[in-house]
């Protein structure tokens, strides 16, 4: 399994947080992981259900939810290349920077139709991929039809196969969420919105501002923002903005100049350098990558291992949402 050679250095440029301005929170986190290194073949982020089994209301509030991954498959990703010489305007940039120009760019933009929970949504996604030894180039549309509240079976594709996902069932969520009464419920403040994501061990547990989070709930929270942000098209107003900016405040989150989106737009990239995971690997989250002048988002950068030993292949994926919408039906064309 080829893994993400990590970038370090956290940029020490942003300004430090306001201790005033810090909000305290005892909200459980909707979804911690249990992370499970396999060999399948599908890269993490295109999970489509992130599962979370509770145990009990009283369990739950004292010891967390407990999730389990459905169709796990955790794929590294490489080293992004350095910034061109050439590119001044996008040398020394910071994460928080382009993350924040993000946020300004989608509460500029941003549309908001609220799906009832007995709808789906739609999304049409293209992938190029691109097998790193030969060079050859496949292209796959998936199209994936999600119930919003879990309720229904799910239609979902990766790399153009697709399969039929079964209903939660009893005592079952889903992380990230896609009903509206959940979304609703997240904070738009950036601070209390990860202080919302924040995993609680038990009722003493004193993680109550940004100063007191561990490298292990910065990585979980991380997790979750990532998980909202890829996989929910469509979010209440403000809601985006504020995973971007929450997505900024993230230490280990970095800005990585130069990299091309699947439509050969080169444009400026934000990944995670993860503490918890052994050097050289690889968690949930590989590359976001937006315009480097208005930060508008365009698309993601995977990659993905097939087969074993010498017949292992591995391919740079680049993707984007072409287009998404609300259906009353799984298989609905909008």
């Amino acid at each position: 399994m080829n893994e993400l050679d990590e970038l370090r250095d956290w940029d020490a440029g942003a300004p430090p947080l306001d201790d005033g301005t810090r909000h305290r929170a005892r909200v459980r986190l909707f979804a911690a992981m249990n992370e499970r290194d396999t060999a399948a073949t599908r890269p993490l982020w295109r999970r489509p259900v992130l599962r979370v089994a509770v145990a009990g209301a009283v369990a739950a509030a004292v010891t967390g939810t407990v999730l389990t991954v459905v169709n796990s498959g955790d794929q590294g990703d490489p080293r992004a290349n350095p910034p061109a010489s050439s590119a001044p305007s996008m040398r020394n940039v910071s994460a928080r920077a382009v993350l924040n120009g993000a946020a300004a760019y989608e509460r500029a933009h941003e549309k908001t139709v609220a799906p009832r929970d007995d709808q789906f949504i739609y999304t049409k996604e293209i992938i190029k991929e691109t097998e790193e030894k030969t060079g050859k180039v496949l292209r796959h549309v998936d199209e994936n039809w999600r119930s919003v509240d879990g309720s229904k079976r799910s239609w979902i594709m990766e790399i153009g196969k697709g399969w039929w996902s079964e209903p939660l069932k009893e005592n079952e969520g889903m992380w990230p969420p896609q009903d509206w009464g959940t979304l609703k419920k997240l904070p738009k403040d950036p601070e209390k919105l990860i202080l919302s994501l924040l995993h609680k061990s038990g009722p003493n547990d004193k993680n109550d501002s940004l100063d007191e989070i561990t490298d292990q709930e910065w990585s979980e929270i991380h997790f979750s923002l990532a998980g909202l942000l890829k996989l929910v098209p469509v979010m209440p107003e403000g809601l985006r903005p504020a995973a971007y900016e929450a997505l900024g405040m993230v230490p280990g989150v970095k800005a990585v100049p130069g990299q091309k989106d699947a439509k050969g737009r080169t444009g400026v990239a934000i990944t995670y350098d993860d503490p918890t995971r052994p050097k050289g690997s690889s968690g949930f989250g590989a590359y976001f990558i937006f315009d480097p002048k208005t930060y508008e988002f365009l698309g993601f950068r995977d990659m993905r291992g097939s087969g074993e030993g010498k017949a292992t292949k591995t391919y740079v994926q680049l993707s984007y949402l072409e287009s998404w919408a609300i259906t009353d039906r799984a298989k609905q064309r909008p």
